[in-house]
């Protein structure tokens, strides 16, 4: 019979630290980035647009059009603006119109009915 004592291996208490590896997505440290901007602002550092263009789902035109459309609702439920008169001032058909009109939260649509 085998009677050695079988005991858990200790963790080993280092005095100096492990060097650990280098990350291979890591970015140079000390060196010049191009801020290069791009179509809608010159410079990514002086953009005063809240969220990036390119982290936004649909990019500019998506942020551009979310302005348009709370535009677009805000003057046909408070001035009672007309189908015809918002595509004209805004350049759109009349279709477009109706599509915003349309995307309005339905609870929100009801309470003014009432």
């Amino acid at each position: 019979m085998n009677t050695a004592i079988m005991t858990k291996p200790t963790a080993m208490i280092y005095e100096f630290p492990l060097p650990l590896p280098r990350r291979s997505d890591a970015l140079p440290e000390h060196t010049s980035y191009n801020d290069s901007g791009c179509e809608l602002y010159p410079s990514c550092l002086s953009c005063p647009l809240p969220k990036c263009r390119y982290d936004e789902p649909g990019g500019a035109a998506a942020m551009l059009r979310t302005g348009r459309d709370q535009s677009i609702l805000r003057l046909a439920d408070e001035d009672g603006m007309t189908v015809d008169r918002l595509a004209e001032q805004f350049g759109v058909s009349r279709r477009t119109i109706f599509r915003v009109l349309h995307s309005r939260p339905r609870q929100a649509a009801r309470s003014r009915q009432n």
